[in-house]
């Protein structure tokens, strides 16, 4: 059976994050609360499980080799910071698209945190778990469970999976696959998750329930690391 597992040598000292605003809208949460709930929520709940530290902060300016978490407006003006996935300079980066989140009825907070947890896990959004019948399963650390949440100090945070919801084969009893211990088996999905499989080199979205998808697809999925994923997903297309 053909698992990938992210790599981890190499990420034994944090991997500094810079945590840039520039929203010209209120996030709905004090930016500065909620970095710090970022870093407390990360090594509380999510590294005790998949490990790579993380140290994120707020620079005047990012450094070349830093990775970037960066909050935008909406899709429009993401060009101007490069792609989805990289810097200009290279490096792993995530895009909060703060418009977008609040036009949906989502919370910043979960939508940053849901961000932060795949980018770490998987910077580039190209790992994919087979499971039984070859079908894969993208490695997203919250699309199957990205609308349940818990506090850290009070501000709401994406639930996300374990390793063993990647691991295709029989569990025993009490093995928790996400952090609220939601799911019961590998590669399920709640009613209000989602998740991307690929099929004979054929990317789709398999939907929770009916109700999420005819949410899902009144979304605005432009720049969506989901969207990398797919052939002619819905990217951010770069200015020239």
């Amino acid at each position: 059976m053909n698992i990938i597992h992210p790599v981890k040598a190499g990420r034994l000292a944090p991997v500094r994050i810079a945590c840039i605003n520039k929203a010209t809208i209120d996030l709905g949460v004090d930016f500065d609360k909620l970095i710090a709930a970022l870093q407390k929520c990360y090594d509380r709940h999510f590294l005790p499980v998949w490990g790579y530290p993380v140290a994120l902060y707020k620079p005047r300016k990012a450094k070349p080799t830093d990775w970037q978490l960066i909050f935008l407006d909406d899709a429009s003006v993401a060009a101007a910071y490069g792609d989805h996935a990289l810097t200009k300079q290279g490096q792993p980066c995530s895009k909060i698209f703060v418009k977008t989140t609040l036009r949906d009825k989502e919370l910043v907070s979960v939508t940053a945190s849901h961000e932060l947890f795949e980018m770490v896990i998987d910077p580039i959004a190209n790992l994919w778990a087979q499971a039984k019948g070859g079908t894969q399963y993208a490695y997203e650390m919250c699309d199957p469970v990205e609308e349940d949440t818990f506090l850290v100090d009070r501000i709401p945070m994406s639930n996300f999976l374990y390793p063993t919801w990647f691991e295709p084969f029989k569990h025993p009893r009490g093995t928790k696959f996400d952090h609220l211990g939601l799911l019961k088996k590998p590669f399920s999905v709640r009613p209000d998750g989602y998740v991307t499989i690929k099929t004979r080199e054929k990317v789709k979205d398999k939907f929770g329930s009916r109700r999420k998808r005819q949410r899902f697809e009144a979304e605005d999925r432009t720049g969506h690391r989901s969207e990398y994923r797919k052939p002619h997903g819905k990217r951010i297309r770069k200015r020239i």
